[in-house]
C-alpha cells in the first residue's frame, strides 16, 4: 500500500490566512460578539494549535485533553455569558487552563510562566517555544487508506492530530495561518479519499504550494523577530515600505491611519493570539476595502469576496501603478533649506514620510534595502544638521543613496554569478559551508535548512527581471531564520552582533562574516565516518539529505579546512556508498572505506 508522509498530506493546507467562519461585514458586528463567534466556532482548533505550540513535547492525548476543558468552558460561556470568565481573553483563559493541568508544568518544564499573569505569562510561554524541532519525534508515516478511513469514522478527532503535528513543528505561524488546516485539510480530504490513486491526488493538491508555505512562515518569523528584537519602530518601517510600493497612490495621512491597524495585527499575531490576529487582520481588509478608491485601483474585485477569500486577494493583487504626476524625486528632502527643522519638529512622522515618498518612487527596490537608504538618510542629517550650511551637506544625499544601492547589488551579482557558475549541488554545499564556518553552533537540522533555503532563494530570483528585489527580499528571510525570533537567542559573538545591531544592515553585516573564531570543535568524529549496509535502501532524498549532513559536520569537526577542499568531499561521500553498494558485501566494504575517507579529511 503506497505511503506518503503527514508533511507531504498536510502541508499545503497553510494556502490560505483568513478562512475562519467570520461575519463577512467585520465593521458592522462589535469585537465582544466576533470574539465569541470566533470562540464557539474555533475553540478546539484554537486550543490544538496555541498548546501545540507552546508545549510542543505534549502528546496528543496530553493536547485533546485541554480540548475538551476548553470545549467544556466554551460551553459554559454559550449558556450564561455573564459567568466571571466568559469577558476575559481567550488566550488568557486557555493558558490558565493550560498550568491548570495537574503535574503538566512540572513535566515539560514552564512553572516559571505559571507563576506570571496576563501578558507577562503569554511573553514567557512565547519565549518557551523552540525553532529547531530536532527533539520531537519523526512524523508518522501515512497509510493512506486506512487513515481515510480513520478520517470518515472519527473526523474531529483526525482533524485534531494532523493540525497538533503541524502546529507543534511550526511554532512561530500565526494561528489564523494554521487554523486554515482544518478547513482546508476537510475539502482535500473529501476529494483525495474518495480517488483511487490516493497518494497521487493528495501529492499534486500539495505541491505547488509547498514553497510557498516555506516563505510565508519565513516571513511571519522574519516579522515578528523584529518586532521583538528591534522593536515596533523597525514593523513600522517594514510596512511602510511594504505598502508604498502597493499602493502608490495612497496619500500619506491615509497610509498613517492604516500603519495603525498593521502594526496592531501583528502584535497580536506575534504573542500568539489567535483572537486578536484574526480580529485585526479582518479589520486590516475591511479598511483597505472601505477605502479603495484612495488606495489601489487593482483591489475591486478582491473586495467584492468574502472573508475567506478577501484577504488572500488582497495580499496577491499586483502592485498599484505608479502615479503620472508622480515625480521621480521628492526635493523636499533634499533640496529644501528647511529640511534640519521639519525633522526637528518631528523626527518619527518626517522619517516616515521619507520612507513613504522614497518607496513608492522605487518599485524595484528591496524592502531591506530601502530600510538601508533611511537609514543612510537618517544618519546623514545627523551629520549635516549639526554643520554650519546643512543643505550643502544634505544636497549630496542621492549620491549617498545611489552609493548604498550599488554596494547592496554587487552582494546580489556575487550571488548570482555562483548560480551560472556552480551546479545546484555545488551551490547548496557552497552555503552549507559557509553558513556552518561562521555559526557551528547551530544545529545540523538548521544549518542543512538555511543551505537549501539560500539554494532556493537564488535558484528563483536569479534569472528574473526583477533580479535584486526578489534575491534581497528572500535572502533576507534566509537570515531571519538564522538569526531567530526570540531577543535572548546567542548563537556566537559575530553572529550575534550581524543579528541584533541594526535591522537592515543585518545582510552586509553577514557578508563579512569569517569562520567563527570562538568554536571549539568536538574532539572525536562522533561516527561521522561509519557508513551503514541499510544505506543501500535508502531512497536518493533520504542519501542527500545524508549527504548534507555529512558536510556540516564535517565542517564542525574540521572548521580549518578550505571550501575547495571541503566541495570535493561529497563526491568522495556518493563514490563509497555506491563503490560498497555494488560490492558482495556492504557492510565489510563501508568498514573499509569509512576510514580511507577519514584519513583523506585529515590530511586535506
Amino acid at each position: 500500500m503506497k505511503q506518503l508522509t503527514l508533511a507531504g498530506f498536510v502541508i499545503f493546507l497553510f494556502f490560505l490566512t483568513e478562512s475562519l467562519t467570520l461575519p463577512t461585514k467585520l465593521q458592522d458586528v462589535d469585537d465582544a460578539s466576533i470574539t465569541q463567534k470566533f470562540i464557539e466556532e474555533n475553540i478546539g482548533y484554537i486550543t490544538v494549535i496555541a498548546f501545540s505550540q507552546y508545549v510542543q513535547e505534549a502528546s496528543f492525548e496530553e493536547v485533546d485533553r485541554l480540548v475538551k476543558i476548553m470545549t467544556k468552558y466554551k460551553g459554559q460561556c454559550s449558556g450564561e455569558v455573564t459567568l466571571p470568565d466568559c469577558p476575559r481573553l481567550t488566550n488568557d483563559i486557555l493558558l490558565e487552563k493550560t498550568c491548570a493541568v495537574k503535574g503538566l508544568p512540572q513535566k515539560y518544564n514552564f512553572s516559571h510562566c505559571c507563576s506570571m499573569v496576563d501578558l507577562e505569562r503569554e511573553r514567557c510561554f512565547f519565549h518557551n517555544k523552540k525553532s529547531d524541532v530536532g527533539f520531537l519525534p519523526p512524523l508518522p508515516t501515512l497509510d493512506l487508506e486506512e487513515k481515510c478511513q480513520t478520517y470518515k469514522n472519527n473526523r474531529e478527532s483526525f482533524l485534531n492530530n494532523c493540525i497538533y503535528e503541524v502546529s507543534r513543528r511550526n511554532p512561530f505561524v500565526f494561528a489564523p495561518t494554521l487554523l486554515t488546516v482544518a478547513t482546508r485539510f476537510e475539502e482535500m480530504a473529501k476529494t483525495c479519499c474518495e480517488e483511487q490513486d490516493k497518494a497521487n491526488c493528495f501529492r499534486t493538491k500539495a505541491e505547488p504550494v509547498i514553497q510557498y508555505l516555506k516563505a510565508l512562515s519565513s516571513y511571519q518569523k522574519n516579522v515578528c523577530g523584529a518586532l521583538v528584537k528591534f522593536g515596533p519602530q523597525v514593523l513600522k518601517s517594514i510596512n511602510i515600505a511594504i505598502l508604498s510600493q502597493k499602493f502608490p497612490k495612497i496619500e500619506f495621512k491615509e497610509l498613517t491611519s492604516l500603519l495603525e491597524d498593521v502594526s496592531s495585527k501583528y502584535e497580536g499575531c506575534c504573542e500568539g493570539d489567535a483572537v486578536k490576529c484574526i480580529r485585526r487582520r479582518s479589520k486590516i481588509m475591511s479598511h483597505i476595502c472601505s477605502k479603495q478608491d484612495s488606495i489601489s485601483s487593482k483591489i475591486k474585485d478582491c473586495c467584492e469576496e468574502k472573508i475567506p477569500k478577501r484577504g488572500e486577494c488582497i495580499i496577491y493583487s499586483n502592485k498599484d501603478d505608479r502615479p503620472k504626476d508622480l515625480s521621480l524625486r521628492e526635493a523636499k528632502f533634499t533640496e529644501n533649506e528647511n529640511v534640519c527643522e521639519q525633522r526637528d519638529a518631528n523626527p518619527d512622522i518626517f522619517m516616515a514620510e521619507f520612507l513613504f515618498e522614497y518607496s513608492r518612487r522605487h518599485p524595484e527596490l528591496s524592502t531591506p534595502e530601502l530600510l538601508r537608504i533611511a537609514r543612510v538618510y537618517e544618519d546623514l542629517l545627523e551629520e549635516c544638521c549639526t554643520t554650519e550650511n546643512p543643505p550643502d551637506c544634505y544636497g549630496n544625499a542621492e549620491y549617498k543613496f545611489n552609493e548604498t544601492t550599488q554596494r547592496s547589488l554587487k552582494i546580489v551579482q556575487r550571488e548570482c554569478e555562483h548560480v551560472q557558475n556552480l551546479g545546484k549541488d555545488d551551490l547548496k554545499y557552497h552555503y552549507l559551508i559557509k553558513f556552518t564556518k561562521i555559526a557551528p553552533q547551530l544545529s545540523t537540522e538548521e544549518l542543512t535548512f538555511l543551505g537549501k533555503e539560500m539554494v532556493t532563494a537564488l535558484t528563483t530570483c536569479c534569472t528574473l527581471s526583477e533580479e535584486f528585489a526578489c534575491v534581497d527580499n528572500l535572502v533576507d528571510l534566509v537570515i531571519g531564520e538564522l538569526c531567530g525570533i526570540n531577543e535572548n537567542r546567542s548563537i556566537n559573538p559575530a553572529v550575534d552582533h550581524c543579528c541584533k545591531t541594526d535591522f537592515a544592515f543585518r545582510r552586509p553585516c553577514f557578508e563579512g562574516l569569517e569562520a567563527d573564531k570562538t568554536y571549539v570543535p568536538p574532539s572525536t568524529s562522533q561516527g561521522l565516518f561509519t557508513f551503514h549496509a541499510d544505506w543501500c535502501q535508502a531512497h536518493k532524498e533520504e542519501l542527500q539529505r545524508k549527504k548534507d549532513r555529512f558536510l556540516v559536520n564535517l565542517v564542525k569537526l574540521k572548521p580549518e579546512l578550505g571550501g575547495e577542499e571541503l566541495q570535493s568531499l561529497p563526491t568522495d561521500f556518493s563514490n563509497v556508498v555506491e563503490k560498497c553498494c555494488k560490492a558482495e558485501g556492504p557492510e565489510a566494504c563501508f568498514s573499509e572505506e569509512g576510514p580511507k575517507l577519514a584519513a583523506k579529511s585529515q590530511a586535506a
